[in-house]
């Protein structure tokens, strides 16, 4: 990745959790640390749950776009994101046996033989998939489901999606503070209006350093002019 647009991602992403901080520090918390603490958990797991939907729709949608011999380069490339989203459903798929089915096992078979050599694998199981099924879904939100191995143009445009989506999400929501509305729109609008420059500065980064845009991505530019795939000192 170009050092630059990672460190900015960095300093965004610090931005934000000293901003978080500040919030929660300046106003009265509504719930719990532990309400709290579970409510950012949700959101982890509906961003998760959006970029399962967007990221395959939008690649989809990308390798489709291409001119040939575009699309056949770009499905050979699915291999990241594909592990990515592996790796996320067989995590929650884990998490589900072992949380929910551990209560249908004990209904089922009661204290028999059966039900007390399940019930402790499928609490170990659980206990387990707990942290790993949110390090795959903080994972798979932060690398964009490992999208810039298709294309380095498709996080950008990725992540705007995303948070927008997010955000309308949290309309619905109260908010972990009882803060003043102008506040309450700033924490609203700010990550998807800051993820949305930040992804606009990626583009142009990519289009004046490297010479990457989408239409050369998707073998639209005018002949003559250069369509690399990736840039220098990428990886």
């Amino acid at each position: 990745m170009d050092q630059a647009i990672e460190r900015a991602q960095i300093a965004r992403s610090l931005i934000g959790l000293f901003a978080t901080f500040w919030l929660l520090y300046s106003y009265p918390v509504k719930d719990s640390a532990k309400g709290l603490l579970e409510e950012r958990l949700v959101e982890l797991i509906i961003s998760a749950g959006l970029l399962l939907v967007l990221a395959p729709l939008m690649i989809g949608a990308f390798v489709c776009s291409a001119r040939p011999p575009g699309p056949a380069f770009y499905r050979r490339r699915l291999r990241g994101p594909l592990i990515s989203l592996g790796v996320l459903l067989a995590s929650a798929l884990v998490f589900w046996a072992g949380v929910l089915q551990q209560g249908l096992v004990n209904t089922m078979f009661g204290a028999g033989a059966l039900g007390m050599l399940l019930a402790p694998i499928l609490g170990f199981l659980a206990l387990f998939s707990i942290p790993f099924t949110l390090a795959s879904a903080a994972l798979a939100v932060h690398h964009a489901f490992r999208t810039a191995d298709v294309h380095e143009v498709l996080p950008p445009l990725i992540s705007p999606v995303l948070v927008w989506g997010l955000a309308v999400v949290q309309v619905f929501d109260d908010g972990p503070v009882d803060a003043p509305i102008p506040v309450r729109i700033l924490f609203l609008l700010g990550p998807p209006l800051s993820v949305t420059a930040l992804s606009g500065w990626e583009l142009r980064r990519l289009r004046v350093r490297y010479g990457i845009t989408l239409r050369a991505a998707l073998g639209r530019t005018a002949p003559g002019v250069s369509s690399r795939t990736r840039p220098a000192g990428r990886g």
